[in-house]
C-alpha cells in the first residue's frame, strides 16, 4: 500500500513533469543553446573577417610600395603602410644577407626566410599565429640587385576586435537568454493553459458531472478537436446513461406488472375460483399469457445482450423472398381478427447469405413495429423488390402519424418509445426496433428510416444479392 509521503513524492514529481514547466525548460535551453551556437559562430566569423581584410590590404600595399621603392620615395614608403595598417616593411639582400628595414624593428634574413616557401607556393598572405603576425612578400629586383620584399601585419588587433565583440555578443546573449525565458513562459502558459482546463473538464465528467459546458473555441487546433472529441463523448456518455435508467425502469416495470398480475390472478384461484371451472380456466388463461409475455421480454433482453456482445453467426444461403413470406403468413390472424390489411409486393427468387434465424428476427419487428403504429386505416404494406441487380431492397410502410424529426435518431435506441399513441396488437418488449439495429450491424447491411410527421414511416433495409451458380448452396 502506498504510504502517504510517497503520494506527496510522486505528486511533487508529476508538477515537475507539468506541461507549463517541460515546455518552457525546453525552450529556454533550445534558445539558450542556439544563442551560444551563434555566438561561437560569430566569433569565428569575426576571426575570419579580420584575416580576409588584413590580407587584402597587405596586398594593395605590396603593390604601391614596390613602386615608391624603385622611385627611392622612403616617406610614400611610411604614409602607405600607415594607411593600411602594415606594421613592417623589409627589403631583404639574400647574397649579401641583410634587410633593410623601412618600417618596423630591424628583423634578421633567417626570421623573415621562413616565410619564403610559403609565400612562394601561396602567393598570398601567409598568417603565423605562433609569431601574431600575418606576413606577405614577392620576389624584386632593385638597383640591379635580387631582393625579396616582406610586408608585416600584427594579429594583436583580432585579439581586441573579438574581445569587444564578446562583450557584445555577452550582453546580447543575456538579454536574448531574458527574453527566450520571458517568451518562453509565455508560449507554455498559452499552450498549457487549454491543455490544464481540458484535464479539469475531463475530471468533471468522470465525476458524472455530464451537465457541464466544454469549451470548445481553443486557439490551438488540436486542443480544440480534442474538446470537441471530449464534448462529443459526454454527450454520448449522458446519452447511455439515460437509456441505462430507462432501460432499467422499463425492464422493471415490464416484469413488476406481469408478475403483479400473476401473482393477483394465483391469488384469485386459490382464494375465489378454485371450484368454478369457467373461472379458474380464465384466470390461469391470464397468468400463462403473462408468463409468456415475460418470457419473450426476457428472451429479447438475452437477444439484445448477445448480439451486443458480438455473438457467432451461422451464415447461410437462402431465399429471402419465401423467408419474407413465411413470416407474413404468421400475421394473417391480425387480418382474420381485428381487421388488419398487410399489402405485399415480394419478388421471387431474391437469394442472400446471411444468418437466416436473425434475418427473420429482423423481418418479424419490423413489420410487427409498423402494426403497432400503423394508422385508423390499419394498413402496412410490405416490399420487397431487386434493386440494380445487387440489392434486394425490403420497406416496411404504415400509415401512422411519423416520427418527429427529432426523434429519428433515436428509434433504434433501447426502449424507445414514440410519444404518438397507438394501440398495440402485437406484443413486444420495446426492445424491438434496436435488436433490429444490432443484427444488421453485425451483418454490416445498410438500413434506415423514411418518415414524415403525418403520413406515416418506411424503414427499409438493403440486403447484398448472393450470386452462385451451385444453387444447391441455397436452403
Amino acid at each position: 500500500m502506498q504510504t502517504k509521503s510517497g503520494k506527496t513524492q510522486k505528486k511533487k514529481f508529476r508538477a515537475l513533469r507539468s506541461l507549463n514547466i517541460v515546455l518552457w525548460l525546453v525552450f529556454s535551453l533550445f534558445a539558450f543553446a542556439l544563442i551560444l551556437a551563434l555566438t561561437a559562430m560569430y566569433h569565428s566569423l569575426a576571426a575570419k573577417t579580420f584575416l580576409n581584410r588584413a590580407s587584402s590590404n597587405l596586398m594593395s600595399a605590396e603593390e604601391e610600395i614596390v613602386s615608391y621603392i624603385a622611385a627611392g620615395s622612403d616617406a610614400e614608403i611610411d604614409a602607405v603602410a600607415y594607411r593600411y595598417g602594415v606594421g613592417g616593411v623589409y627589403l631583404a639582400y639574400e647574397e649579401e644577407n641583410s634587410v633593410v628595414a623601412y618600417v618596423g624593428e630591424a628583423r634578421t634574413l633567417q626570421s623573415l626566410d621562413v616565410y619564403t616557401e610559403a609565400l612562394s607556393e601561396k602567393n598570398e598572405p601567409v598568417c603565423d599565429k605562433d609569431a601574431g603576425e600575418i606576413v606577405y612578400g614577392d620576389a624584386l629586383t632593385v638597383g640591379g640587385r635580387a631582393c625579396r620584399l616582406y610586408l608585416t601585419m600584427s594579429l594583436a588587433p583580432i585579439d581586441a576586435y573579438q574581445s569587444g565583440f564578446g562583450y557584445i555578443s555577452l550582453i546580447a546573449s543575456l538579454s536574448a537568454v531574458v527574453a527566450a525565458f520571458a517568451v518562453g513562459g509565455l508560449l507554455s502558459a498559452l499552450i498549457a493553459r487549454p491543455v490544464a482546463e481540458v484535464t479539469e473538464e475531463a475530471k468533471e465528467l468522470a465525476r458524472g458531472n455530464y451537465a457541464l459546458e466544454i469549451k470548445k473555441d481553443h486557439f490551438f487546433s488540436e486542443i480544440e478537436e480534442l474538446s470537441e472529441a471530449l464534448d462529443h463523448a459526454r454527450s454520448e456518455i449522458s446519452k447511455a446513461e439515460r437509456v441505462q435508467r430507462e432501460l432499467i425502469a422499463n425492464v422493471s416495470h415490464d416484469f413488476k406488472t406481469p408478475l403483479t398480475m400473476i401473482k393477483a390472478y394465483a391469488s384469485m384461484i386459490l382464494e375465489i375460483s378454485g371450484d368454478n371451472k369457467e373461472k379458474r380456466d380464465a384466470h390461469a388463461q391470464i397468468i400463462i399469457d403473462e408468463t409468456d409475455r415475460l418470457t419473450a421480454l426476457v428472451s429479447d433482453v438475452l437477444d439484445l445482450s448477445k448480439l451486443r456482445a458480438g455473438g457467432a453467426e451461422e451464415r447461410t444461403v437462402f431465399d429471402l423472398s419465401e423467408e419474407v413470406g413465411g413470416i407474413l403468413s404468421r400475421f394473417d390472424y391480425l387480418g382474420e381478427t381485428q381487421g388488419y390489411k398487410i399489402e405485399t409486393v415480394i419478388d421471387e427468387g431474391l437469394v442472400v447469405r446471411a444468418d437466416r434465424s436473425r434475418i427473420g428476427q429482423v423481418v418479424y419487428n419490423l413489420v410487427g413495429n409498423a402494426v403497432n403504429y400503423t394508422g385508423e386505416d390499419k394498413r402496412v404494406r410490405v416490399k420487397l423488390t431487386e434493386k440494380d441487380g445487387r440489392w434486394a431492397r425490403l420497406e416496411v410502410i404504415d400509415s401512422g402519424k411519423g416520427i418527429p424529426p427529432d426523434e429519428v435518431d433515436t428509434i433504434w435506441d433501447r426502449y424507445y418509445r414514440s410519444e404518438s399513441t397507438h394501440k398495440r396488437p402485437v406484443r413486444g418488449s420495446g426492445l424491438g426496433l434496436s435488436i433490429v439495429k444490432n443484427i444488421l450491424l453485425q451483418h454490416d447491411i445498410p438500413f434506415g428510416v423514411i418518415s414524415e410527421v403525418g403520413k406515416g414511416s418506411c424503414f427499409w433495409v438493403e440486403f447484398p444479392l448472393y450470386r452462385s451458380e451451385n444453387k444447391e448452396e441455397q436452403r
